[in-house]
């Protein structure tokens, strides 16, 4: 297959015979892609997923998918003349990400709903429907890119924007989902993707960005976790790095690595969340030097970069990581260790949660591709229980330091 027999979408034939599912929230986003898709004379069929009860919701600026978004989302595909189809993903929404969320807090925790919401919805099952709809594609409308390799496949880039890549989101992405996923804004910024929106005529282009997690009406995530899981609301102790007792806490779920205010204990020197530990029911709190992590211990790793990942990564492989979303990938090692990974960052982190993804690149900055991640199951510092700092816990490390 030559690259002039490939349409805009890198699929074989015209645009006209080649149908398009597009994911459609409801804002700005979605809907110039849908608009800009069909503009370019593609068979475009607009999806939005109902995903929870959005009574309580549906007149809260900040919150997706509620009422509004679904009234928003029609008259879009209206405006644009395609078919526009609303799918009851309420039960298994609740399944895979609410539920999921509330267990990773009770845990000691801090899940990001949003990964497993892309993982386990909308690219698991809203793919799977956009291939019985005989689609060729599914395109939604995330900063992100995705690039043809030499074999075929596609690589997950980084969008050209920085401030608006949503890639840490999206590394639980698999080869098979990519190949399918197509991202038409990966190129665009946002002040570009409003513009769009309105030559087109979208009563969305100046809609607000969606800044809550979408199942949470009230902003208070402790509500849902309550509900759900009353156990991880029950009081505890305040103990210091050697267990001493500091003081007394209402409940995990209010806290969250690296948290400083609001721990209600008097210090002379500042205190910081440094760990939950669930089981005891315990926040444990020490020293800022005492937050900054050098080994991360990952869970569900996902790999889509160059080949199998144990013949990619051998005897470590360096490459850059993000631990959170709003962090910039900073360099580390990636090790097979006891059947699993570990991941060792040269300089530190601080703040590293549990429940957060780690997400591998291979580049710092610019659009660098997207090797896959995990979730952090924990991490290690090199301090000793005393809060003395412990050089000999690496010598992996103090050898690259030389």
């Amino acid at each position: 297959m030559t690259e002039s027999m490939l349409n805009s979408l890198d699929l074989e034939g015209r645009p006209q015979d080649t149908r398009v599912v597009v994911a459609m929230s409801g804002g700005v986003d979605s809907s110039a892609t849908a608009a800009l898709l069909k503009s370019q004379g593609y068979d475009v069929v607009g999806i939005t997923l109902q995903l929870y009860d959005h009574g309580a919701a549906t007149h809260r600026k900040g919150a997706c998918c509620a009422g509004q978004d679904i009234h928003d989302a029609r008259a879009v595909a209206e405006r644009i003349g395609i078919p526009h189809y609303v799918l009851d993903y309420e039960s298994r929404f609740r399944e895979s990400v609410i539920d999921s969320f509330a267990d990773s807090y009770a845990l000691g925790e801090t899940p990001v709903p949003c990964i497993e919401c892309n993982r386990s919805v909308k690219f698991r099952d809203l793919l799977a429907t956009a291939r019985e709809l005989g689609a060729s594609a599914l395109a939604t409308g995330h900063y992100v890119s995705s690039r043809r390799l030499d074999d075929g496949s596609r690589a997950l880039i980084c969008a050209a924007d920085r401030d608006r890549d949503q890639s840490y989101f999206l590394f639980a992405t698999t080869r098979d989902q990519l190949d399918f996923l197509r991202f038409p804004l990966g190129d665009m910024t946002k002040p570009q993707t409003r513009e769009l929106a309105r030559q087109f005529g979208l009563s969305v282009a100046d809609k607000h960005d969606s800044q809550d997690i979408c199942f949470v009406p009230t902003g208070r995530y402790t509500d849902v976790v309550e509900r759900l899981k009353p156990n991880a609301m029950e009081p505890g102790e305040i103990v210091d790095l050697n267990g001493h007792v500091l003081g007394s806490h209402p409940g995990i779920v209010h806290f969250t690595v690296g948290q400083r205010r609001g721990l209600g204990i008097a210090s002379r020197a500042p205190l910081y969340v440094l760990r939950l530990d669930a089981a005891h029911r315990r926040v444990v709190v020490g020293p800022r030097e005492a937050l900054r992590m050098e080994r991360i211990v990952l869970r569900d790793v996902n790999w889509i970069g160059d080949g199998a990942i144990d013949q990619a990564v051998g005897d470590g492989l360096e490459l850059f990581v993000r631990v959170r979303s709003t962090r910039a990938p900073q360099p580390a090692w990636l090790r097979a260790v006891g059947g699993g990974y570990e991941v060792e960052l040269v300089a530190g982190e601080e703040g590293v949660s549990p429940g957060q993804a780690c997400v591998f690149y291979d580049a710092a900055d610019g659009q660098a591709r997207v090797l896959g991640g995990g979730f952090i199951k924990s991490a290690a510092p090199r301090w000793s229980a005393d809060g003395v700092r412990d050089d000999a816990a690496s010598p992996a490390l103090a050898a690259m330091r030389g």
